[in-house]
């Protein structure tokens, strides 16, 4: 049961993401999440929300893994994308900002121990 809260969670906060960066990039309070400027929100405003739908993904292909009918293959898939919002955390943190893979990576490392364990 805690593992399906933590990857519930996890899914909540890349909606949470995608939501900021596809429809709210140039608002005050995501530029201010995000460390950014005005000039800067406004000439990347496509590219935010092109990584915000991924981001939609990520969340989309968590919620099927906690809903799938199958708790065995719904586990799998849970696992699959777990998996790849640590990547995107690793990724991100390398890239852009260390931040990134505590803020979203460490969420998903410990859902996913979670689910491998419990």
């Amino acid at each position: 049961m805690i593992g399906t809260i933590f990857v519930a969670l996890v899914a909540i906060e890349h909606i949470y993401i995608m939501i900021m960066e596809m429809f709210m990039w140039t608002s005050p309070r995501t530029m201010k999440t995000f460390g950014t400027t005005q000039e800067f929100a406004n000439s990347t405003k496509s590219l935010a929300a092109n990584q915000g739908l991924y981001n939609g993904f990520l969340a989309a292909g968590l919620i099927w893994g906690l809903v799938y009918p199958n708790a065995s293959v719904g586990l799998h898939i849970q696992i699959f994308f777990l998996a790849c919002v640590i990547i995107a955390a690793l990724y991100g943190g390398a890239t852009s900002s260390r931040s990134i893979i505590i803020k979203q990576g460490l969420p998903a490392i410990i859902a996913l121990l979670l689910v491998l364990f419990l």
